[in-house]
C-alpha cells in the first residue's frame, strides 16, 4: 500500500503562519516532519503559529520541531538576515514551500504603479531571492532517489485573465509559474525538483471579502460548484513532496476544481 509521507524531512514554509502556508506546515506535521520552519512579517503571528504546531504535534503524538523566525521576503537583506539564522541551525532542508505574497486590488485607472512594484517583489523577487539562498540546503538534501523540492504557489488568476483589479497580483502569479518551470530546467541537475501550484479559491484572508460577498458568483462558473477545503491543498503538496512522485518536475498543478477551464466567472 502507497503511503504518502515526509518522514524525516526538514521544510521551510514563507508565508506560514495562516492561510494555506500554515494548511501546508500543519499537514507536515501530521505526516512525519522531523523539522517545520514557519515564517512572515509578523513576529506575533510567528510566535502563535509556532505555538500553535507544537500544540497540534503534541496532540497527535507526534515529534516535530518548530523553528518560527519573521521576515520579510521583499526585503533583501532581511532574507539575507533570516537565511543565515535558519542555516546555523541546519544542515539541510528537504522542502522549500514558496508561498509568502501578497495582493492589492483598485480599478484600472487609479490603480497605483508603487502597488503593482511592491506585489511583484513579493511575488517573485521574494521567491527567486529565497530559492537562490537555500539551494545550496537543498542540494545537500537531495539525492537521485528523492530529490529535495521547491513548491511555488501560484494562483489559479495566472491562468484567468478575468480577474479584475489585481493588476500586479495577476501578473506576479503568471510571472512566478513560469519562474518555476525555468528553476525546474536549472535546478534539476543538483537533484532539486521545482512544482508550483495553481490554488483556486480558498477562505484565507486574502480571500474573506470574495468568501463572504461573492461566494455564489464564484460557485457558478465551477464545474465543482464549491470553494476548495484545505484537504484539498495539504494532499496535492503532500504528494507533490513525498518519495512517490520524485519524477515530478516542472509542472503548474492547478487544485481549483476546473475552474482554470471556464475563468473566475462573474467576478
Amino acid at each position: 500500500m502507497v503511503q504518502f509521507n515526509v518522514n524525516g524531512k526538514i521544510a521551510l514554509v514563507t508565508g506560514g503562519t495562516r492561510g494555506i502556508g500554515y494548511d501546508i506546515a500543519e499537514y507536515f506535521v501530521l505526516n512525519g516532519i522531523d523539522t517545520i520552519i514557519i515564517t512572515s512579517r509578523k513576529p506575533d503571528a510567528c510566535k502563535d503559529a509556532k505555538a500553535s504546531l507544537e500544540a497540534c504535534a503534541a496532540s497527535h503524538g507526534k515529534s516535530v520541531k518548530v523553528i518560527s523566525e519573521p521576515c520579510d521576503m521583499a526585503n533583501d537583506d532581511d532574507l539575507r538576515r533570516f537565511h543565515a539564522i535558519i542555516s546555523s541551525q541546519i544542515t539541510k532542508l528537504d522542502i522549500l514551500i514558496a508561498n509568502a505574497g501578497a495582493s492589492y486590488g483598485t480599478p484600472f485607472d487609479k490603480h497605483p504603479v508603487a502597488q503593482v512594484r511592491k506585489i511583484l517583489d513579493i511575488n517573485i523577487t521574494g521567491v527567486f531571492h529565497s530559492v537562490q539562498l537555500f539551494a545550496s540546503l537543498l542540494e545537500n538534501a537531495g539525492s537521485a532517489q528523492d530529490p529535495s523540492r521547491v513548491i511555488i504557489v501560484s494562483s489559479i488568476v495566472a491562468f484567468a485573465s478575468d480577474f479584475k483589479d489585481a493588476y500586479g497580483y495577476v501578473a506576479s502569479k503568471a510571472g512566478v509559474a513560469h519562474l518555476g518551470r525555468n528553476l525546474a530546467l536549472t535546478l534539476a541537475p543538483r537533484n532539486i525538483n521545482v512544482n508550483s501550484i495553481a490554488p483556486g479559491f480558498f477562505p484565507t484572508k486574502m480571500t474573506k471579502y470574495l468568501y463572504a460577498n461573492k461566494r455564489q458568483e464564484t460557485n457558478y462558473g465551477n464545474p465543482r460548484k464549491r470553494w476548495g477545503q484545505k484537504e484539498d491543498i495539504q494532499n496535492a503538496v503532500l504528494w507533490l513532496c513525498s518519495r512517490e512522485s520524485n519524477y515530478v518536475n516542472g509542472i503548474n498543478l492547478n487544485i481549483d476544481g476546473g475552474l482554470h477551464l471556464v475563468g473566475t466567472s462573474k467576478l
